[in-house]
C-alpha cells in the first residue's frame, strides 16, 4: 500500500457541500433521539450524537453494542422508528440518495462485488455520485480513481477479477472505491477487516492524514481499542444501543470504563510511541 496520498488529500471538499445549517455548531452530521432497529427488536435507544467536523471520531464498544447500527443510520441506509438524524441541520431523508452520496460515503463491514467486475471498474463506481445527464465521466473521475487505487495499493490490481482476489486485496478495493467517491464525510465500518497488522497500520496512517491534511471528518467503528485511542482525536464508547462515554481517549479509555464497557480487567498504560493511551489485559486471578 502507497503511503502517498497527498493527492487525495488536496481534492478537499467536493461537489455537493454546503454550509452547516441549523443543526448542532460544528457538526455537519449529527443523530437527535434517534431509536433504531431490525423488525420489533430495538438496538439504539433515544441515542443524541454529534459527529465533530474535521474529526476522526472512532466508535468502540463490544459484539452487538450497535456500532454499525449507528454507523448506517448516519449513512441513511437504516431509517429511525424515532429521532432523526440530521445532515447541515435538515433531515438526512429529506435529501436525495445522489445528494448523500455526494457528502458522506460510506465503507461497509460488508460488501458484495457484481461477478465478474474488475477492480478499476469497481473502484470507478465511487465517482457515480458525480454524474450528471450533462456531465459524464471526466478527467477529474480518472484522476480521482487512478489516486484512489495509488493509495491503497491495488493498482497492479487494475484488471484483475475482484472476485479472485483474497479477502484482505478485496478490502483495500472497497476502500478505494470509496476514497474515488471524494466525500468531505466518509464513515467507515470495521475497515482493517481481513487485512494484516502492517496493512491495518498503513490503512489507519492513511485515514489519518486524509483528515489531518484535508480536513475530512472520518468515523470509523474499530475493535481493537489501542488502534482507537491511537488514531481518534474523538473516541465514543457505546454499550448496549447507548453511549456511555465521549471525548479524547486519553479522558475516555480508563480502567473503569475498559472494564464496565468490555467486561475486562485491564491497565491503561501511556503508549510509548504516540503517548495515548495502550490497554493492557491482566492476568486472570488464580
Amino acid at each position: 500500500m502507497s503511503g502517498d496520498a497527498g493527492p487525495i488529500e488536496g481534492a478537499g471538499m467536493t461537489e455537493g457541500t454546503s454550509k452547516r445549517g441549523a443543526g448542532e455548531a460544528g457538526a455537519r452530521l449529527t443523530g437527535r433521539g434517534l431509536r433504531v432497529g431490525y423488525h420489533d427488536r430495538t438496538i439504539l435507544h433515544e441515542l443524541d450524537i454529534d459527529i465533530p467536523d474535521g474529526s476522526f471520531t472512532v466508535i468502540v464498544g463490544p459484539n452487538a453494542c450497535g456500532k454499525s447500527t449507528l454507523l448506517r443510520s448516519l449513512a441513511r441506509l437504516l431509517p429511525p422508528s424515532a429521532g432523526s438524524v440530521l445532515l447541515d441541520g435538515k433531515a438526512i431523508a429529506s435529501y436525495s440518495a445522489k445528494e448523500v452520496a455526494r457528502v458522506v460515503g460510506l465503507l461497509p463491514q460488508t460488501s458484495i462485488a457484481p461477478d465478474g467486475i474488475t477492480v478499476v471498474d469497481l473502484v470507478s463506481r465511487g465517482r457515480f455520485p458525480h454524474q450528471k445527464l450533462l456531465r459524464q465521466w471526466s478527467e477529474v473521475d480518472e484522476q480521482a480513481v487512478t489516486r484512489a487505487m495509488a493509495a491503497t495499493g491495488v493498482d497492479d490490481l487494475a484488471a484483475r477479477p475482484v472476485d479472485e482476489l483474497s479477502g484482505g486485496q478485496r478490502q483495500r478495493v472497497w476502500v478505494a472505491m470509496a476514497l474515488a467517491q471524494q466525500t468531505p464525510l466518509l464513515l467507515l465500518d470495521e475497515p482493517t477487516t481481513f487485512l494484516d497488522i502492517a496493512h491495518q497500520v498503513e490503512l489507519l496512517d492513511l485515514f489519518a492524514r486524509l483528515n489531518r491534511t484535508a480536513g475530512r471528518t472520518l468515523v470509523a467503528v474499530l475493535h481493537d481499542l489501542n488502534q482507537a485511542s491511537r488514531y481518534a482525536d474523538n473516541l465514543i464508547a457505546m454499550k448496549d444501543g447507548r453511549v456511555v462515554a465521549e471525548g479524547r481517549p486519553v479522558d475516555v479509555v480508563t480502567a473503569e470504563l475498559v472494564e464496565h464497557v468490555f467486561g475486562l480487567r485491564a491497565r491503561i498504560i501511556e503508549d510509548p510511541e504516540t503517548g495515548t493511551p495502550l490497554v493492557i489485559p491482566l492476568a486472570p486471578v488464580s
